[in-house]
Formats: structure tokens, C-alpha cells, sequence
């Protein structure tokens, strides 16, 4: 029997409850992994609320890391003590779990499996978000909203390392001092005075984007930040989503273009997935980026690792550990 995090109904944190499952040997073309760290992902509460939808029931959990147990029929790239990390979801709340080899990611010796589980979908987002949604090279300004987040504290160091300018917001003055150790130029708190006058005193101008995971709460003032064609990128929305709104407000603002991308959109084939985890396990093997983990839950505690995400009480990455 296996330990799993399971939701019959969605809802709040608490429709999360532990259960013993069953688990079948691996199929052809799929590994039995060990978990050793779950990632907690802001995904992972949509998912639990039905705001995104799955078949029930279901283990929220998007990304683990762990080791190799068996390996199913025809899987050749993979073997048993091998360490690896992936993305595939939902389904990662469990002690072990058959996965399809095409999903998994070698672990380099120089990536922590904590690190690993920490960082694959906040490092992969960083990195399409950065490098391919907006190619950000020396000289660009970025306003990245949630600094001090785990997507935000990596977004900082790698746009630092690429040369730009980044400030950033966030709620509190703690979540100020967490995010300007991590790259960024400057991070306003929001919650005292909003952010639209400093931000553009701080830059000396507009931006040529913004990067908002946030949603309602952030939305439009972030347009009033940009320049003339500037980019407004929504790719989350802790907040809440985003209204409807009469898209003649773009051209208003100065023919500003605007996106809501996603990571498995940019990482459509194995190629693109395996040369974006090699760039991001790159600079973490090389301290360019740091992970922090600041929350660890048992993974019989998921409820409260949500509950904590939800309230806005967490900064840098969360995991669980079977």
C-alpha cells in the first residue's frame, strides 16, 4: 500500500485527505519512482478548488523528485537508483507513482532531489517566461509582480544574470528584504501605497514588460506601467482572475500587446522540455540561482501546505516530504 494525498470533491484545503492506495507494477514505457520531495505549486490549489478540471478522485501535485524502483517494458533511457525529477500532473501527492518515462528529467549530481522537486515547474516557468515569451537581454526594464514567490525569487536572480533591470512588488516588508536578496533592483510594497507612481519613479520611466501572477488585484494599473507596444504577461492569478474587459484599453494605453502563456505550451516536446531543464539545472549547479525553501510540510499535511500557500503566507518554495 501506498501513501496518497486524495480529493473526491473539490473545495477548500480540507476535501485533501490521506489515504493507503494500491499500486500496480509500471506499465510499458513508464518507471516506478520513489518519491524523496513533492513540490507545492499555486496549479495544485486550482486544480483541489475545480477552477481547472480533472476526473475524480484524483492526488493533486504537478512535480516530484526521487529515485527509480522498476522500470516497465521497452523503457531503455531509465534504470533502477537513478535519480530524476519531472512534470506531470496532477498526481504527485503519493509516496510512489508510475510515471511515463517521457515525463522523467536526470537529476545532475550537482541538484539536490529537494531542489530539484523545489524549482522544475517555478525554474521552467522563470525560464520560458524570461527567455521565449519576452527574450529579455541587457538593457530591458521588468516589473515582476509576487517578488518574493517562488516563481518571483528565481525570476529575479536569472534577470539579473541576463543583465536587466527588475523591480519588483510584494505585500509586506519582509517579502520586500526576501526579494531584493535575490536580484532584484528594487520591490515595492504594494499593500501601503500601491505600486504604479514608484514603480515608474524607480525606473526612471515605463517598462517594456510586466510579468503578473497575481490577477484582480493587479490588473489594469500593470498596463500603466508599460510603455508604447509594451507586453503585459498574466500567467497566474492568486488574486482571483482577471475581469472581462473591452480590449480597446490596449490600444488606449499605447498599442500594448498582452499574453496568458503557459509552461507546457513552450514545452510541447521532450526536446524542449529536457534543453529548458539543462538550462535551469545549469545555473543552480553553478550558484547563479539558489533555491530557498522556506516551508516543508510531511505529505500527510498537504491541507496545510494549501492553506498556507492560499493565505499568502509563504515565501520562496514549499515541498512535501513522504
Amino acid at each position: 500500500m501506498v501513501l496518497a494525498i486524495r480529493v473526491h470533491q473539490t473545495g477548500g484545503p480540507d476535501v485533501m485527505v490521506a489515504e493507503d492506495i494500491d499500486l500496480t507494477p509500471p506499465q510499458a514505457g513508464e518507471v516506478r519512482v520513489r518519491h524523496t520531495a513533492i513540490g507545492v505549486n499555486y496549479i495544485d490549489t486550482y486544480f483541489r478548488s475545480g477552477l481547472y478540471k480533472t476526473t475524480l478522485p484524483f492526488s493533486p501535485g504537478n512535480e516530484a523528485a526521487g529515485i527509480i524502483e522498476a522500470v516497465g517494458e521497452g523503457v531503455s533511457d531509465f534504470k533502477p537508483g537513478d535519480r530524476v525529477v519531472y512534470l506531470h500532473g496532477p498526481g504527485a501527492y503519493v509516496e510512489v507513482r508510475n510515471v511515463p518515462a517521457d515525463k522523467l528529467i536526470p537529476l545532475p549530481d550537482t541538484v539536490p532531489d529537494e531542489v530539484a522537486a523545489a524549482s522544475l515547474l517555478k525554474g521552467l516557468t522563470v525560464q520560458y517566461l524570461l527567455r521565449s515569451t519576452f527574450e529579455v537581454k541587457s538593457g530591458h526594464s521588468l516589473l515582476f509582480h509576487a517578488a518574493a514567490g517562488g516563481v518571483g525569487l528565481i525570476a529575479g536572480q536569472w534577470a539579473r544574470h541576463l543583465g536587466a533591470h527588475i523591480i519588483g512588488t510584494a505585500g509586506s516588508q519582509a517579502k520586500v528584504d526576501l526579494a531584493m536578496a535575490h536580484g532584484y533592483d528594487h520591490v515595492i510594497n504594494y499593500a501601503e501605497n500601491g505600486f504604479v507612481p514608484k514603480a515608474l519613479e524607480l525606473n526612471g520611466g515605463r517598462f517594456d514588460v510586466v510579468y503578473d501572477s497575481v490577477g484582480a488585484d493587479t490588473f489594469p494599473a500593470s498596463l500603466d506601467v508599460l510603455k508604447p507596444r509594451g507586453l503585459f504577461v498574466s500567467f497566474g492569478q492568486s488574486s482571483g482572475p482577471i475581469p472581462p474587459f473591452d480590449i480597446g484599453i490596449l490600444n488606449a494605453k499605447g498599442s500594448l500587446y498582452m499574453t496568458r502563456p503557459s509552461l507546457f505550451a513552450y514545452n510541447a516536446t521532450r526536446e524542449d522540455l529536457l534543453a529548458s531543464a539543462r538550462e535551469l539545472f545549469d545555473l543552480i549547479g553553478r550558484g547563479i540561482i539558489t533555491i530557498p525553501i522556506h516551508q516543508r510540510f510531511a505529505l500527510k499535511d498537504a491541507a496545510k501546505a494549501h492553506q498556507a500557500l492560499e493565505s499568502r503566507a509563504t515565501t520562496g518554495t514549499t515541498i512535501l516530504v513522504p
